[in-house]
């Protein structure tokens, strides 16, 4: 007889190449959204260079959007926890960027 191994339905299987589990550094972030879709760029910013580049761009439907709102509240709120409160100071004081390239945008 060969039984075939339980198969859990909610879990699931992924695979983190090794390209992609190096990370891509980014310290700014850009979002849009329409309708049906939200865009959340990555940037890197270098001090000195006045132009960022996009190293990165996620399309998300807006429910995939506030679960990863939902869960980056979350691990911010143990992280602090841990580690005490995230500042953002160092944001509040420095010039904004005027970056608007159409349509509803946020900043992170």
């Amino acid at each position: 007889m060969n039984e075939k191994p339980e198969i859990n339905p909610q879990q699931l299987d992924i695979e983190l190449g090794e390209d992609v589990a190096e990370g891509t550094y980014s310290n700014f972030a850009i979002i849009t959204h329409s309708n049906s879709e939200f865009i959340v760029d990555f940037i890197r910013l270098l001090p000195g260079i006045p132009k960022g580049r996009v190293k990165s761009r996620i399309i998300l439907a807006p429910q995939h959007a506030k679960r990863l709102m939902l869960a980056l509240n979350d691990n911010i709120t143990k992280f602090e926890e841990v580690f005490g409160e995230i500042s953002l100071d160092e944001f509040s004081s420095g010039p904004g960027f005027p970056l608007n390239f159409g349509g509803q945008t946020g900043q992170a």
